[in-house]
């Protein structure tokens, strides 16, 4: 994506803002995975227990707004907090909610189609940004967070 006007740190001379970010991504969709399914089990008796027939397709529906509120409320879930981490645009912003909802588009579609996935995550192993699929179509990072000053 050479047309985007980055705003971000180079990877080159601040290579710290990248450093370990593929491997807190993979802690944080751990840590996320579990809030998200214990979501979903508190929710499925307010279903008269028939939550249980569809509950891959609860768990699909928690996990989205799960994402889309806490990335929009902070640009990044509450793994990615845990694990120091948050997502930016190439402006260097955090994301707003329209962003959230995209990028959580994006990842969701990845994680249902295992191809996807898998070159998501071939790219943040190899690119320079550690982009996922879904950060390379929206012009999107995780990046180490600042230490507070």
């Amino acid at each position: 994506m050479s047309d985007i006007n980055w705003h971000l740190p180079d990877p080159d001379t601040q290579p710290e803002f990248y450093a370990d970010v593929p491997t807190k991504r993979l802690f944080a969709f751990v840590v996320d995975t579990i809030v998200i399914i214990a979501i979903s089990i508190l929710i499925v008796p307010f279903t008269a227990f028939t939550g249980l027939f569809f509950f891959p397709v609860l768990t699909v529906m928690v996990g989205f707004a799960y994402r889309v509120i806490t990335i929009a409320q902070a640009s990044a879930t509450w793994g990615m907090r845990l694990t120091a981490i948050e997502f930016r645009t190439a402006q260097g912003t955090r994301f707003d909610l329209g962003m959230a909802f995209a990028h959580t588009t994006g990842f969701t579609i990845s994680v249902m189609l295992p191809l996807l996935q898998v070159i998501s995550i071939v790219l943040m192993l190899t690119t320079a940004r550690a982009q996922g699929l879904s950060d390379h179509v929206l012009g999107t990072v995780a990046i180490n967070r600042r230490a507070a000053t």
